[in-house]
């Protein structure tokens, strides 16, 4: 892998720069890294849940409250795989060159969505027609 370019510390992406630019490339890709190493530490965390405290407690209502904690903890830990799972994905479109573009249509996602969901493979407007398609299919179900 390349260098990584020193970012100001106060650097935030604006839409007055070329898009995908160096400095925004890099912003991103440091973005993902920081969210994927706060994952994996919540997940770490959360195995330690599971590992503490068997199942045999003596009052029913007891080992009913943690089988279903345990069920949340899995069901979080199951979150948290699945994305940094997408996280990996959009750090391979960094490398590949193609982070920051719809892979539908090619346009750009543009930074504010990308700010809000770093992950994000459409643009506002493909996202949206993938909505109504599903909404369309889930209303032709019932």
């Amino acid at each position: 892998m390349e260098p990584a370019v020193i970012l100001p510390p106060d650097y935030k992406p604006s839409e007055d720069e070329e898009y995908m630019n160096e400095n925004q490339v890099e912003y991103f890709r440091q973005k993902l890294e920081n969210w994927k190493k706060e994952l994996i530490g919540q997940s770490k965390d959360t195995l330690d849940d599971l590992r503490q405290g068997g199942l045999n407690q003596p009052d029913d209502i007891d080992r009913a409250s943690m089988e279903t904690d345990k069920a949340i903890d899995l069901r979080t830990k199951d979150r948290i795989r699945k994305l940094i799972g997408k996280i990996n994905e959009a750090l391979q479109r960094i490398e590949d060159g193609v982070y920051g573009y719809c892979e539908e249509t090619g346009e750009p996602i543009g930074i504010g969505r990308l700010e809000a969901r770093p992950i994000a493979t459409l643009s506002v407007e493909a996202q949206e027609r993938h909505e109504r398609m599903e909404k369309t299919y889930d209303d032709d179900a019932v």
